[in-house]
């Protein structure tokens, strides 16, 4: 029968939950505020990328609906389109040109060969493989090392998980400067470009600083599993087996 460590819910579990649960709430109640309030200028936020695009001198840019629900706004360098969900697309809300405008400074960063965006990107496959394979390796390991004389197999399963999971983190670390530096990039684009005036820029700020939280919480959701996991195999002090 598949065991659940009490600690795990305890240390892992409910503290992941709260952090990610608090981020949600921040990004929701700041989102919704300022979805209420206009600007004086009065672009939609499919507008305002299209502005910010050409003030940064990007021609080769599409600015496209998003599909699916909800805030599922991006940018792909690949196709080199950057999609904005209805709620950004259509809206002359402060919330929706700083969300339109944080992802104009992706397609930014990728014009100008930003570091840390292509490091993310070659990432990708890696950080996919270790959220998948890493996750069933440690809870399988972890189960193994509970039972009677399992040896070291055990432990050598739940440390193979934790160093294919550390991809994972990794890319998150690496996602951190890039998702500031986007942010950074646009705050300072929107009143360059005519977009918004200064006065204007506070909620916006506010939307972005919430949505900031979002990939903090990652960050630390994924530490706390890992320093879990690390524990269960005895190298942080754990115990191994009953």
């Amino acid at each position: 029968m598949f065991f659940i460590d009490p600690l795990y819910l305890l240390f892992v579990a409910l503290p992941a939950a709260a952090i990610a649960g608090i981020a949600a709430y921040r990004v929701k109640a700041a989102f919704a505020k300022y979805s209420q309030e206009g600007t004086a200028r009065g672009f939609t936020g499919a507008e305002a990328a299209a502005k910010l695009l050409d003030y940064a001198g990007i021609k080769d840019v599409r600015v496209v609906p998003a599909e699916g629900f909800g805030l599922s706004d991006h940018y792909n360098p690949r196709t080199k389109e950057l999609a904005l969900s209805s709620e950004v697309f259509h809206s002359r809300s402060v919330a929706a040109i700083g969300v339109a405008a944080h992802e104009t400074g992706h397609a930014v960063q990728h014009a100008k060969g930003y570091a840390p965006l292509w490091i993310r990107s070659a990432l990708v496959p890696t950080a996919h493989i270790g959220s998948t394979f890493g996750v069933i390796l440690m809870a399988f390991g972890a189960f193994m090392t509970r039972a009677k004389d399992a040896g070291p197999v055990g432990t050598w399963v739940l440390l193979a998980g934790v160093g294919l999971f550390s991809c994972v983190l990794l890319f998150q670390l690496v996602t951190l400067p890039v998702e500031l530096d986007a942010t950074a990039r646009a705050k300072r684009m929107v009143v360059e470009a005519g977009v918004v005036y200064p006065e204007e820029r506070p909620g916006m700020d506010k939307v972005l600083s919430a949505a900031a939280w979002t990939y903090v919480a990652a960050v630390l959701t994924s530490v706390l599993i890992v320093l879990y996991y690390l524990w269960r195999s005895g190298l942080l002090g754990g115990r191994r087996s009953n």
